[in-house]
């Protein structure tokens, strides 16, 4: 396991993170609700396939921050195209790292970027409205918060390497560029 914390410590400075997040210091959030997703199309470099997530109207998936004053106090996604962790397909061998196994906390990031990209380029729907005030760096600490919370909840195995290397990697420069692309709304929804 020492390799797979080289390797990651090595792939986080790669990246050129933009934003310094310290994983072990972000508080666990709460999860709660159903996630569904339904299989649409083959996969490329990173993700396991094209998926589309749909909302249980029943049990919707709801992630709720400790700290309900910092924006993006309570997401719950809505119906979007997703490839579940955009994990490349050479670090998904390192334990931890599959592009499902924080699922739900993949889904709220993944809803804040499709809401980001929407709000940039003038839609103006309600749905969008709980993550408006969500700042590129709230984004990558609310997927951090979520993976703690599904720590705390023994939905998932501690494994640090993993949420420092996964929080490091949505704070990067690639992220930010890919969260201020312009005109990616359509493909998003």
């Amino acid at each position: 396991m020492l390799k797979a914390g080289v390797f990651f410590a090595m792939l986080a400075v790669g990246l050129g993170a933009c934003t310094t997040i310290d994983f072990s210091q972000l508080p666990p959030a709460t999860l709660t609700g159903s996630l569904f997703v339904m299989w649409v199309g083959e996969g490329n470099s990173s993700g396991d396939g094209k998926f589309v997530f749909a909302p249980d109207p029943a049990d919707p998936l709801t992630f709720r921050r400790a700290d309900s004053s910092l924006p993006g106090a309570e997401i719950q996604p809505g119906l979007m195209y997703t490839d579940g962790g955009s994990i490349p397909k050479i670090a998904q061998v390192f334990k931890g790292l599959s592009p499902w196994g924080y699922a739900p906390a993949y889904m709220i990031h993944d809803w804040m970027f499709t809401a980001h990209h929407c709000i940039v380029d003038g839609e103006n729907d309600k749905r969008f409205d709980q993550v408006g005030n969500v700042s590129f760096k709230d984004s990558a600490e609310i997927l951090g918060e979520a993976i703690q919370g599904m720590v705390k909840a023994n939905k998932v195995q501690r494994n640090d390497v993993a949420g420092t290397a996964i929080t490091a990697a949505v704070g990067s420069s690639i992220a930010e560029n890919l969260w201020n692309k312009k005109e990616a709304c359509a493909a998003s929804k």
